[in-house]
């Protein structure tokens, strides 16, 4: 018998907002791999020191490439050729994808992050086993303390906690009545946008006890993508007219609509403002071209913006990842031709997205060897 290929190798962890994201896509795709927890030896032996922090997930492919992040994990793939490529050809459908996709793995932290933590009265026999199982028994209670204390610096407060509630309950609403159309956000295959909001709404929101019992009862068919998410391939038995393309001529399904209505109302003003408060910062600190954002490579955040979740005061960290995340929609806009970028900015506006996106700036995130640094010019 012929000898099978070698697999790439995930490491992360099963309750994992981003470690679903990219398991989610290797499974989509058909990618052969296995996954280690952090525990196994050679994490600590041999990735963590080449990345230089200790961070899930991490891929390690069959001749020793090391990637991190979801993001360049998923382009590494993107560039060889997938069955089903994630990022839409046409420019609405691709920005749009983008900003879904920043909404799903930034902005609803929020959602995962409470239902997690806030309730962990309710569902602690699950988080412990799942902590213990991923981390080790011996640190878990470690990492369980430290994930709870997120809490404030992403805005969740007894005063947010039922503003969060409810948006998880419009969230559930809108997407549901979406997928009794479609089985994926932009048409009849995963794009960006799915694999964005898979992370949230499998790890924390579809998996630990108290919100995915919520999902189950309230939004029957926002559980059913998810399942569909993480099986091989295109699990759409319930759609068999649909074809495995994106909505034609770069629309938008009208089904969707009510959804990027309500991620308007959710993730503005709070993300214009960090927005805003990357631009002080740039011309008050002058970093050099190619300097890390941060003093530290674990170091996430830059300072504290004050803002309004939902007409309810904050104050949350600024992270200037969430610049590498939306950098990849400027860059679609600023490859296209004058009349192009209007248009996609306009029906953006129709929505209440054009405050999303971080246009005019001489300055954005990059990436190198795992770690992220600014770029100006």
């Amino acid at each position: 018998m012929p000898d099978e290929p070698v697999s790439h190798i995930l490491y992360g962890a099963p309750h994992s907002l981003y470690t679903g994201k990219a398991r989610s896509y290797l499974r989509n795709q058909r990618i052969r791999y296995v996954e280690r927890p952090t525990w196994h030896p050679d994490f600590g032996a041999r990735i963590a020191p080449q990345i230089g922090r200790a961070i899930i997930p991490v891929l390690e492919t069959p001749d020793g490439e090391i990637i991190q992040d979801t993001i360049d994990i998923i382009d590494h793939f993107e560039r060889q050729g997938v069955d089903y490529p994630v990022y839409p050809p046409t420019p609405l459908q691709r920005v749009l994808a983008i900003v879904i996709e920043y909404f799903g793995c930034q902005a609803m932290r929020k959602h995962a992050m409470h239902y997690r933590w806030s309730v962990l009265d309710e569902q602690a026999h699950f988080m412990w086993h799942a902590f213990s199982s991923g981390s080790g028994p011996a640190i878990a209670e470690k990492v369980m303390g430290r994930m709870h204390s997120y809490l404030p610096m992403l805005g969740v407060t007894e005063n947010t906690a039922p503003l969060i509630e409810h948006s998880f309950e419009t969230l559930l609403d809108t997407l549901d009545a979406h997928f009794a159309v479609l089985p994926y956000i932009l048409g009849g295959r995963p794009s960006i946008a799915d694999y964005g909001m898979i992370a949230p709404l499998f790890a924390h929101l579809g998996r630990d006890p108290v919100p995915a019992e919520i999902m189950k009862k309230r939004a029957p068919r926002v559980y059913r993508w998810v399942e569909r998410m993480n099986a091989p391939g295109l699990d759409v038995v319930e759609y068999p007219d649909t074809a495995a393309e994106f909505v034609a001529d770069d629309a938008i399904p009208q089904s969707l609509e009510p959804f990027l209505v309500y991620m308007a109302e959710d993730m503005c003003p709070e993300l214009p403002d960090k927005l805003a408060f990357f631009d002080d910062w740039i011309a008050t600190q002058r970093p050099a071209d190619g300097a890390p954002v941060a003093d530290k490579p674990h170091q996430r955040q830059l300072g504290s913006v004050a803002t309004h979740y939902r007409g309810e005061p904050i104050e949350v960290g600024a992270e200037p990842y969430l610049l590498y995340v939306l950098q990849r929609a400027v860059d679609t806009l600023d490859g296209l031709d004058e009349a192009a970028p209007r248009r996609v900015m306009e029906t953006l506006a129709r929505f209440g997205l054009e405050r999303a996106l971080p246009l005019g700036r001489d300055y954005r995130v990059a990436r190198e060897n795992n770690i992220e640094v600014w770029r100006f010019g």
